[in-house]
């Protein structure tokens, strides 16, 4: 009811514009160093009955007494087997980027019309309005929305070579759809973010979006310019938090399987984990 208040009103986005948005942010780094300190590592246990068969153990790296902290549990890593990549050997084929509510369009123009209802919401804005992003006019748009419990590292869908990165400064509104289907504000174009591109033979270039959220101050990267990646690879972390990414492909350069598109028009949003088909490419 708090977040219908703030974000489906223009008085309650008002209110944010007079200081909210500072208080989100300090709110998020100061939940940060708390989270990052040694008596954070007590919150584990109430976090796992919190959020109970929602989080598989087994699936985990490390035993629970390894992590240090809570931040430590949070970023988590998984056992390799855990999350087997889909027709590794195919690079013309995508996968999730990420464990994740997933919803998927096959136009800008779509994703306005079913799921994001932000007045202003474009591709060029998602991107920070950088005119080498001009590949991705009406683009294939994928969105990964991760929730607290999620694994919170997230992998490439392609695999190719990463040509930049460019930070976008903003706001950490949630990301939660109550959020994002506000009218009155454009959570995915005015958050804090991370865009960086991804060069590939089969797909073109691939937008990769890593989004900031509330709590989510701290988007971390394993990877660099220039390296060249295999789809499934680890790309980063965020922080504790939910947050989102979104990847973008150049228009007609995949066919996104046609149940996630189902169900994304039907406004559904998927479950999916790291490593399951995304799509195949068409330009091969």
């Amino acid at each position: 009811m708090s977040m219908r208040a703030i974000y489906q009103s223009k008085i309650g986005l008002h209110l944010m514009d007079k200081g909210a948005k500072e208080i989100l942010h300090s709110i998020s780094e100061k939940q940060g160093r708390k989270m990052n300190s040694v008596e954070s590592a007590k919150e584990i246990p109430k976090f796992l009955e919190f959020f109970k068969d929602q989080i598989n153990l087994a699936e985990v790296k490390h035993p629970l007494d390894h992590f240090k902290t809570f931040n430590e549990f949070f970023i988590r890593e998984l056992k390799p087997s855990a999350r087997p990549v889909a027709m590794v050997d195919r690079d013309d084929v995508a996968v999730c980027a990420a464990d994740s509510r997933l919803v998927a369009f096959r136009s800008e123009e779509d994703s306005k019309r079913f799921w994001i209802k932000g007045k202003k919401f474009s591709i060029g804005g998602l991107l920070g309005n950088d005119p080498s992003c001009s590949n991705f006019k009406d683009g294939i748009v994928v969105i990964f929305r991760l929730a607290p419990q999620d694994y919170h590292r997230f992998h490439f869908p392609v695999s190719g070579t990463i040509e930049q990165f460019k930070d976008v400064s903003g706001c950490l509104y949630t990301v939660n759809p109550i959020a994002v289907n506000s009218k009155y504000c454009n959570v995915f174009t005015e958050n804090k973010r991370v865009v960086s591109i991804i060069s590939t033979v089969s797909f073109g270039k691939v937008a990769f979006v890593a989004i900031g959220a509330t709590m989510v101050g701290s988007i971390a990267f394993v990877k660099k310019t220039g390296d060249y990646v295999n789809k499934g690879d680890q790309f980063g972390y965020f922080s504790f938090g939910g947050s989102t990414v979104i990847c973008v492909f150049e228009k007609d350069s995949i066919q996104i399987d046609e149940d996630l598109l189902a169900n994304s028009a039907r406004s559904l949003e998927t479950l999916v984990q790291v490593g399951t088909t995304l799509g195949i490419a068409t330009k091969v």
